[in-house]
């Protein structure tokens, strides 16, 4: 004989289990990985993130590997029980002479960008939201010095 109890703790799971694989749950995993994994501060020859967002002209000073798009540049959203949001900032390099831009935000502070990425282009914004001038980097292609966002972005996204 089936227990009623069993039964409702199955449904409950397969219930949970649908909620965790909804589409929206990938938005906040996304924001999650460009903000805590250690990807984002790897050697960009190494890490499995493939855009790299530069302080400086020509892919110079501190840099941030960045593997999901970002809707907001000063505005992420870890998700979780988590319900601040964060800016994303530049990785810090050098401890006793800092690379510059070491910890700086990365909105209206990029110079310049590369895509590693095989497949995708990768479009940084003017505006949040991935709206206004834009530069566009093809796959495996890089700009030595913004054209269009030069020191004045807050989007990225991948195409």
């Amino acid at each position: 004989m089936r227990r009623p109890f069993a039964l409702a703790l199955g449904v409950t799971a397969a219930i949970s289990l649908s909620v965790a694989v909804a589409p929206g749950a990938w938005a906040s995993s996304g924001d999650d990985a460009n903000l805590h994994s250690m990807e984002a501060c790897e050697s960009k020859s190494t890490s499995s993130f493939k855009f790299h967002i530069h302080y400086n002209s020509g892919q110079q000073g501190s840099y941030r590997n960045i593997g999901y798009s970002v809707y907001d540049f000063d505005a992420i959203r870890p998700g979780g029980s988590d319900p601040g949001s964060y800016a994303l900032r530049f990785c810090t390099f050098g401890v006793s002479n800092p690379w510059p831009g070491s910890g700086q935000r990365i909105k209206n502070n990029a110079a310049s960008g590369e895509n590693d990425h095989y497949k995708y282009t990768a479009r940084v914004y003017y505006n949040s939201g991935y709206k206004g001038a834009q530069d566009a980097m093809a796959p495996y292609q890089h700009i030595d010095r913004f054209v269009n966002v030069y020191n004045e972005n807050a989007s990225f996204r991948w195409t």
